[in-house]
């Protein structure tokens, strides 16, 4: 019976995400009562082990540093890049996300989010109409000692990394020991943690910070969280959501929830039976081991529809020998590689937007093993985060290859020397040059942001010529599954037939994103999440 309930709230949120957290400020905001149900025992999601940008578009902190957006600018880029991509990203939700940036930035900034813009990053197509460099803010460094005791629960804590790193550090220091800027940007995070650890504080950057700094008004509404607390059905009554049942300290509890439920608990990244149904692969994922899909099997059978379930956030990726994956960002833009197929081939722009690169791996028809390639210059002069410290273990494991000569590397990783040492020789031709004819590697912005300046005449065409040379092996990996619910602007969860689910809301990994099938800018998979969140919250308060 729908009025036999163990608590009663206005919003249950179910996630602890970037979106979770969101839309429980927002609906806190509003005077609502709020419960936020975490499956896992550490909160913070997929955000908390994340870069933490957001592609927020127009936002205040681009006006106040005089650069110039609109979200008509920013509209005509998203119908530009993302083109058709079916109703999870409708006109309606294009046009929500970028009218909404902006208002969701300021009122987090306003409930003490500390907001930083990344001036450098560019959008990832930065030549296509509408296109910008600087779109992206994150969280500042946070003193995870106001927290308190609770932090001992932070995804970050765990996973993270407790320094004070920001997003629009990482392209420099990357190339620290190699590059001027580098140097000097090193040289700033160096005394910025010395600050941090100087005045007492307990730093966590990047996508730490940003899920430390939601949780923190979370905390401050006094809004409760339970932790290892799935939500495992939803409760329905003349088919609209009224509340959902809440495994918790091996009870089943149902909670009535009174104007809605909001999913935002994650996609299926670590699913591996959904990922072979719906990506044919197992799946090589950074996402946090609690990524299961169990909110995204709820909605279905409360009658939701799905979209884009076959894609994800992807991106090359390695696997290490602990199994842990890692994602490629820098390394394969850096100049004196190249990623090559079982034929010793190359078959894509490796400094592309990694859902880009992601795409052609997976559409690439050649059976085999794909490799990173590189001369010595590449592992001397760049970091390599994955490896950092840990090349003898992975060499030992099999998993990084090292030979004096291509010739040698080649019969190593069982390729044909003849047409490695073609491609080597084509792409060194590239980078004399400068123009990569094949893949246009180098062509634009986005490229050059994670290449090397000193590296003439293209910053990321240097030539492969100096032993010894790696090979690693490289994965269709991701960031998250991007399929899932399909919403409407308001982050209504709806039905095959376009109508909304009364009292279901969804955001985040757990929805087909507004994004379709690409990438836009830095940040797009955090950023639509706080929107649609914020706005899920605003529709419920309201209606």
């Amino acid at each position: 019976m729908t009025d036999q309930w163990d608590r009663t709230v206005d919003v249950l949120v179910a996630g602890s995400g970037a979106a979770g957290l969101t839309a429980a400020i927002a609906a806190a905001d509003a005077g609502l009562e709020v419960l936020v149900a975490e499956s896992t025992a550490r909160w913070g999601g997929t955000t908390s082990v994340s870069g933490g940008g957001l592609w927020m578009p127009a936002n205040p902190l681009m006006l106040r540093d005089g650069v110039a957006d609109s979200t008509e600018e920013a509209l005509r880029y998203i119908n530009e890049v993302v083109a058709e991509a079916g109703p999870a990203s409708s006109p309606e939700r294009r046009k929500a996300y970028v009218q909404t940036a902006p208002e969701v930035v300021a009122f987090l900034g306003r409930k003490g989010v500390r907001w930083r813009r990344s001036p450098d990053y560019p959008d990832y197509y930065p030549d296509r109409p509408g296109g910008k460099v600087g779109r992206a803010i994150e969280a500042a460094p946070f003193d995870t000692k106001l927290l308190g005791d609770f932090y001992d629960s932070a995804r970050s804590k765990e996973s993270g990394i407790p320094l004070p790193l920001m997003t629009d550090d990482v392209w420099l220091l990357s190339r620290a020991w190699s590059t001027p800027s580098g140097f000097v940007r090193g040289t700033r995070f160096v005394f910025r943690s010395i600050g941090h650890f100087a005045a007492g504080r307990r730093p966590a950057g990047i996508g730490g910070a940003l899920a430390a700094s939601l949780m923190h008004i979370v905390r401050g509404q006094q809004t409760p969280v339970w932790l290892s607390a799935p939500v495992t059905d939803l409760v329905t009554e003349d088919g609209d959501v009224v509340g959902a049942v809440i495994e918790k300290d091996g009870r089943k509890l149902r909670i009535r929830a009174r104007r809605a439920v909001v999913l935002a608990a994650g996609g299926f990244a670590r699913n591996t039976e959904w990922r072979r149904k719906h990506h044919g692969i197992p799946g090589y994922s950074s996402a946090p081991e609690g990524d299961l899909g169990t909110a995204i099997e709820a909605g279905t059978r409360a009658g939701a529809a799905l979209a884009l379930m076959d894609d994800a956030w992807w991106g090359a990726s390695l696997l290490g020998p602990d199994g842990k994956t890692s994602f490629l960002v820098s390394e394969r833009s850096f100049p004196f590689s190249i990623i090559i197929d079982a034929n010793g081939e190359r078959f894509t722009n490796e400094s592309a937007s990694y859902i880009d690169v992601g795409h052609a791996m997976l559409e690439h028809d050649v059976p085999g093993p794909m490799w990173m390639v590189s001369d010595v210059r590449h592992s001397r002069r760049y970091l390599n985060s994955a490896l950092m410290g840990q090349a003898g273990k992975w060499i030992r494991a099999g998993l990084l290859i090292e030979a004096p000569t291509l010739e040698e590397l080649a019969a190593e990783i069982g390729v044909d020397p003849a047409r490695l040492g073609a491609a080597v020789q084509r792409f060194n031709g590239f980078a004399r040059t400068g123009v990569d004819a094949d893949f246009g590697r180098g062509r634009t912005v986005y490229d050059n942001y994670y290449g090397d300046p000193r590296v003439k005449p293209n910053p990321n065409l240097g030539p492969l010529e100096k032993g010894p040379f790696r090979a690693v092996r490289v994965h269709p990996g991701d960031l998250g599954t991007k399929g899932g619910l399909l919403t409407d602007e308001h982050a209504r969860v709806l039905r095959e037939d376009g109508t909304a689910i009364g009292g279901l809301y969804a955001a985040g990994n757990t929805t087909a994103s507004v994004m379709g099938r690409t990438y836009p800018g830095p940040g797009s998979t955090i950023g639509p999440a706080v929107v649609f969140g914020y706005r899920a919250a605003r529709h419920a308060a309201a209606h």
